[in-house]
């Protein structure tokens, strides 16, 4: 089923596909920490573009952390996934507990990637958002609309892979959307890459670094 040795090597094939984006006025790339970076690394290298991150933190169903039932974004957005909230009655408290744990991660990964730097001002910008994959599309979702607030020229997403379900989702939002394989029966994510470890901190900030330096 795979069809990727590693993120980075999904990045390499992405960028291929987005090399139309590379003479676009005020072009920034934006990763989805932590699996985003990688490939969005590899993508901006290829577009010759600035990177940075839009944090984005998945809320977990309760008992079911695995299963999006929607996702905050920087700029206190917050977006919930009707189909999956449908599945039975959450109480109002266990939601909160979601939220809240997730807003302090997202807080801290801002720290621990961005320090005291601002991040990139996307007023009038060619916004092109990049992750490792869509499954139901929620954080990207959150991601599109946290963009959206502040006025770009342009929004496209860029992933590798995605379900059906979520491609149509996210291209009614966005302005584009960019995918190397489309399924309509993908179980996770994760299925279609060789290595799908989890991306450490120290890897996004160093990607971080070594794209700024390539400026």
């Amino acid at each position: 089923m795979s069809s990727f040795p590693n993120r980075r090597a999904a990045g390499q094939a992405l960028a291929r596909l987005v090399l139309h984006y590379r003479n676009q006025p005020g072009l920034l790339v934006l990763g989805l920490p932590r699996g985003g970076v990688p490939v969005a690394f590899e993508v901006a290298l290829a577009l010759a573009a600035p990177l940075d991150v839009l944090l984005v933190r998945k809320l977990g169903y309760p008992g079911q952390p695995e299963l999006a039932m929607g996702a905050i974004a920087s700029g206190n957005i917050m977006i919930f996934n009707p189909a999956i909230s449908a599945l039975g009655d959450i109480k109002q408290s266990d939601m909160d507990a979601v939220i809240q744990h997730e807003r302090a991660e997202l807080q801290r990964r801002e720290l621990a990637y961005r320090g005291s730097s601002p991040p990139l001002a996307l007023a009038g910008a060619h916004v092109l958002l990049v992750d490792d994959g869509l499954a139901t599309g929620a954080t990207m979702e959150a991601a599109i609309r946290a963009v959206r607030n502040q006025a770009p020229a342009h929004i496209g997403v860029a992933v590798p892979v995605s379900s059906t379900e979520a491609a149509v989702r996210i291209n009614a939002l966005a302005d584009e959307l960019v995918a190397l394989i489309t399924s309509d029966d993908l179980g996770s994510v994760g299925q279609f890459f060789d290595d799908f470890g989890q991306t450490r901190d120290e890897e996004v900030r160093e990607l971080l670094t070594r794209a700024a330096h390539h400026r």
